[in-house]
């Protein structure tokens, strides 16, 4: 059985769910026993399927998603809808509909986004996974803010049907756990998983021009030193925060074309005139820039085995501050080119807040990825479930 009444009595600190089914019940398979909670952006039979957005508040969804039906199929329970940035373009999870979803490890702070109720609620077992989207790193993004782990499949290895798009040549949904394992076996019922070596010793990105806190810096070193052989220091054509503006004025551009005519806040209104604005020589630049992105990221897993970066350049900031512009600086390079990436805890910032590194491999080597990942993992012991209710001050 599946104490609903619980379930709603420790998500109202939070806020991650938004709506629960109390119909759900477990099914047979490797999943049984199970619960999963589903982003409001993936389709679950019956539920709300309000992708953030006021206007589809009310919009229940006709059948399952591919995904959503897979993991049904294996066993799982689908209890509820989770809370999400507005359309999925931003990683605060603040939604101005649905009310802002607390970081578990402390309260008033943002659990990073869009996909911030999916992390927040597998980080205090409201459920045992979660299913986010990730279209310029919105699972990894708040799997580090919030210590859990998350993976982003290759593009073309997960069905998008069923998803309510920012970017479809960007999207991919993926999965949220509390340990690799369930996260790799989950990862394999949603998704095509290949079993292609790691060939190389791995590289580190550098002279990205991402100003990094020293934290998360510390942290990343502590990574690279784990690993059995030294890395490569690799580094791109463009700096970073070029490359992931071309990337948000592609999804800018194309959820302006998908929402034309439908109501938005403010805030996300005015997100949705940059790509349209943009001249046809602006967006041939901003192109030219993914595509030498994407080449290039490519390369250097196929040269190296795998990338390894820090998630997320910054750690968990106050719901009451502007959203930091660099967070998905580092993320946005798998989605750009298609690659698998997972997003591991790492470590601790001095006062206490998740630290999470990623690292990015070659489509058809998700199984290796994994163990690799899983090497790292088991050397730097980071995981911590948070305190619950969440803290509201550092240390308390």
């Amino acid at each position: 059985m599946i104490d609903f009444d619980d379930l709603e009595a420790r998500n109202a600190p939070l806020n991650a769910f938004t709506d629960f089914d109390r119909s759900a019940v477990f099914g047979d398979g490797p999943l049984a026993g199970l619960t999963v909670g589903v982003k409001a952006n993936i389709a679950v039979q019956g539920m709300p399927w309000h992708a953030g957005l006021e206007a589809f508040e009310s919009r229940l969804a006709e059948r399952d998603s591919d995904v959503v039906a897979l993991l049904r199929q294996a066993g799982a329970a689908i209890i509820g809808v989770l809370n999400m940035e507005e359309g999925a373009l931003g990683a605060k999870t603040n939604n101005p509909h649905f009310g802002p979803t607390h970081n578990p490890h402390r309260h008033g702070y943002s659990p990073g986004g869009s996909s911030g109720g999916s992390g927040a609620a597998v980080a205090v077992s409201l459920c045992d996974i979660a299913l986010g989207t990730d279209t310029l790193g919105s699972v990894r993004i708040p799997a580090a803010h919030c210590g859990v782990y998350g993976f982003k499949p290759a593009t073309a290895s997960i069905s998008q049907n069923g998803l309510e798009p920012a970017d479809l040549t960007l999207d991919a949904i993926g999965p949220l756990a509390r340990d690799l394992d369930l996260l790799e076996q989950v990862s394999r019922i949603i998704s095509g998983f290949g079993d292609d070596p790691l060939e190389g010793s791995g590289a580190v990105l550098v002279d990205h021009g991402v100003e990094v806190a020293p934290d998360i810096a510390a942290a990343l070193d502590a990574a690279v030193t784990a690993l059995p052989d030294t890395p490569s220091a690799v580094s791109l054509a463009h700096k970073q925060s070029r490359i992931r503006f071309a990337g948000f004025i592609q999804v800018s551009k194309e959820m302006a074309a998908h929402l034309r005519g439908i109501a938005v806040s403010d805030k996300l209104s005015k997100l949705l005139t940059y790509g349209p604005k943009r001249s046809v020589t602006e967006f041939a630049d901003d192109y030219a820039i993914l595509a030498e992105t994407a080449h290039a990221v490519r390369r250097i897993v196929q040269d190296h085995g795998f990338l390894i970066m820090p998630s997320v350049p910054n750690t968990a900031f106050p719901h009451t501050e502007p959203e930091p512009a660099a967070q998905a600086d580092f993320t946005c390079l798998a989605n750009i080119a298609g690659l698998p990436a997972i997003s591991i805890p790492a470590g601790w910032s001095e006062d206490g807040l998740p630290i999470g590194v990623q690292i990015v491999g070659p489509a058809g080597a998700e199984a290796s990825l994994f163990a690799q990942a899983r090497k790292l993992d088991t050397k730097m012991g980071a995981y911590r479930p948070p305190q619950y209710p969440p803290v509201s001050e550092p240390n308390a």
